[in-house]
């Protein structure tokens, strides 16, 4: 076979995916000309891969196309002052997203923090795995699946929460407060999965977190004898906690807790990511 056939056959199969990453696009990014560019991207990542290796191409493809996505929301979060311009509708396309999703959940949509919105389109739309998801996040399969479940409750409108993982979350939240402010490291440990990441966004980088800590015996020490103002809060219907000053919140401490332990701790402090957050506290 040529190299000319053989591009024409991937150019072919490509074609046969290509509404179907428009439409993932077009629901990330909620423009039409910044979805095609990214169906153009991963086409042209696909023409330098090594396609030959590719099993699952949809799924190949579907994966390319959201983190080009989230690289660009990402992008209109660093500039903020960007004015986004929505190409004119294209009815055919409109109609489609209005069967699949509803019009209210693309306005609904577009409230989602980016790895909520892509969390949620991947996982409940198209069915993507939560690893394949935590890797095109970068995070883990758990922070995947409460990433999706938050943007499912806020697309739903739901105001019921997932009750019966409440008392274990703030069992194992209220612990972890509890031995940080005591600075007992062997009780921080012990709640800890060895693997547990600490992420902090820029914000609270600000304040002198770092970026991120990886491994129990290293978010035990970074915790050890702290987190004396924080308070257990709901957080997006999880437990986790806050600290504020005046009544105002300043950091949300974003825990996931999977099998008793704490797998993954995000520390918020951008102003406007708390201001999309429904906390409660204090919760009973």
């Amino acid at each position: 076979m040529t190299l000319g056939t053989v591009s024409d056959v991937l150019a072919r199969r490509f074609e046969e995916h290509r509404g179907h990453l428009r439409g993932v696009a077009l629901r990330m990014l909620g423009s039409h000309a910044e979805a095609d560019d990214a169906v153009q991207e991963a086409w042209l990542r696909l023409s330098r891969a090594d396609h030959a290796a590719v099993d699952n191409l949809g799924g190949w493809l579907t994966t390319v196309v959201g983190r080009i996505c989230l690289d660009l929301l990402r992008a209109r979060k660093a500039a903020p002052d960007a004015v986004v311009l929505r190409a004119a509708p294209d009815p055919e396309q409109e109609a489609l997203l209005a069967d699949e999703v509803g019009q209210a959940m693309l306005v609904v949509l577009d409230t989602l923090t980016p790895g909520e919105r892509l969390a949620f389109v991947l996982h409940d739309l198209f069915t993507v795995p939560f690893e394949d998801i935590a890797r095109i996040v970068g995070r883990s399969p758990a922070a995947a699946r409460q990433l999706a479940s938050r943007g499912r409750r806020r697309v739903q409108g739901a105001s019921l929460l997932e009750k019966a993982d409440l008392p274990r979350q703030r069992e194992v939240v209220d612990a972890f407060l509890a031995a940080s402010r005591a600075g007992d490291f062997e009780a921080l440990l012990a709640l800890l999965d060895p693997e547990v990441v600490l992420r902090a966004d820029a914000a609270t980088v600000l304040t002198g977190a770092a970026p991120t800590v990886h491994g129990a015996h290293a978010v035990a020490t970074t915790f050890s004898g702290r987190a004396r103002g924080a308070r257990l809060a709901l957080v997006d219907g999880f437990v986790g906690a806050v600290w504020s000053t005046g009544g105002t919140p300043r950091v949300v401490f974003d825990f996931v807790v999977t099998d008793g332990r704490v797998v993954e701790i995000e520390l918020l402090g951008d102003p406007s990511t708390l201001d999309r957050l429904d906390l409660t506290v204090p919760f009973s």
